[in-house]
């Protein structure tokens, strides 16, 4: 319980952090929100005093301390704002795109751990060998190969060519594919190479000669004994990697024009839309802390000898 507590207070410092350094760059970044706005709204360049007008009724001629303020008690009470363009609050719009976003981030990090657990485990046991060299030049393909030129070489090598799995948009199981093994690759190439140089290290414990002195097979040597230690550093390793997944999925949801939360904010961004960008980069900032506490909590559940008080292993 102190543990928590303890990582608790440190969240809500960090999570302080973001968004004091997500509201002031939104604010720094050129262009008037104001003009921009309204000059999409109505075609046309508007008027110094529906610019005034629009910037106080948005609260936007305050000075920005003030505006942080005023926001960051709204965000406590539960209303992170409204879209200047009128589409709705910001909560409405956030629960209309998460879902696809977190879908896609789940299914590649499946997708990652499918990949790199059996090959890096494969990589280790026949460490030398062609089997090794292989699993070695994939991951180092895979870790050189940025998202967006992967997705476009899938769309057409694939989607374009075989014509078996759609290539834009959402709501199926078949428009997952393309963007998983995007967004997933990347990620199972660093683990991959984890998982290698982790099970080697564990292979080589007086623990695991004692297995196979008793007679074990060596398969039963590896899957029951060597593997399950070796993993500790991947679940740290997927817990670290989810801002990647998600700063990733942005990319990928625009190549493959995904209506999620990364085509969302970067719409935003351009748009000025401040009250989305700024809410979707604190729902975002949660997820992590989140995942990153269950994280260290599965090190116990993994490796009982991990202390979580950090004073003994």
């Amino acid at each position: 319980m102190s543990y928590l507590l303890r990582r608790i207070a440190s969240s809500v410092v960090v999570l302080l952090g973001v968004t004091v350094l997500t509201f002031g760059l939104t604010h720094l970044t050129p262009g008037d929100p104001a003009r921009t706005i309204l000059a999409e709204r109505h075609g046309r360049q508007p008027s110094e005093q529906s610019v005034a007008e629009f910037r106080a009724e948005q609260g936007l001629d305050e000075p920005i301390p003030l505006q942080y303020i005023d926001w960051l008690g709204n965000v406590v009470r539960g209303d992170l704002g409204r879209s200047y363009y009128g589409d709705g609050t910001v909560l409405e719009l956030l629960v209309e795109h998460l879902p696809n976003t977190a879908e896609l981030a789940g299914v590649s990090i499946l997708v990652a751990v499918v990949i790199a657990v059996p090959v890096g485990t494969l990589s280790a046991v026949y460490r030398g060998t062609w089997i090794d060299y292989l699993g070695q030049i994939a991951a180092l393909v895979g870790v050189s190969m940025p998202n967006f030129w992967l997705g476009y070489l899938l769309i057409i090598g694939v989607a374009l060519r075989l014509e078996f799995v759609p290539v834009y948009g959402a709501g199926t199981l078949a428009h997952l594919v393309l963007p998983a093994l995007t967004l997933g690759s990347g990620m199972a190439a660093l683990l991959t190479r984890l998982v290698r140089s982790s099970l080697l290290e564990t292979l080589a414990e007086p623990y695991v000669d004692a297995a196979r002195s008793r007679g074990l097979a060596e398969r039963g040597v590896v899957v029951a004994h060597a593997l399950r230690t070796a993993l500790l550093p991947v679940v740290t390793m997927v817990g670290l990697q989810l801002g990647s997944v998600l700063g990733g999925a942005v990319v990928v949801e625009v190549v493959f024009q995904r209506p999620g939360l990364g085509t969302l904010v970067v719409d935003a961004v351009f748009a000025r839309d401040y009250p989305i960008v700024q809410g979707a980069t604190l729902v975002v900032g949660v997820t992590f802390v989140i995942v990153n506490l269950l994280t260290d909590l599965a090190y116990r559940r993994l490796d009982p000898r991990v202390s979580l008080q950090g004073d003994r292993t």
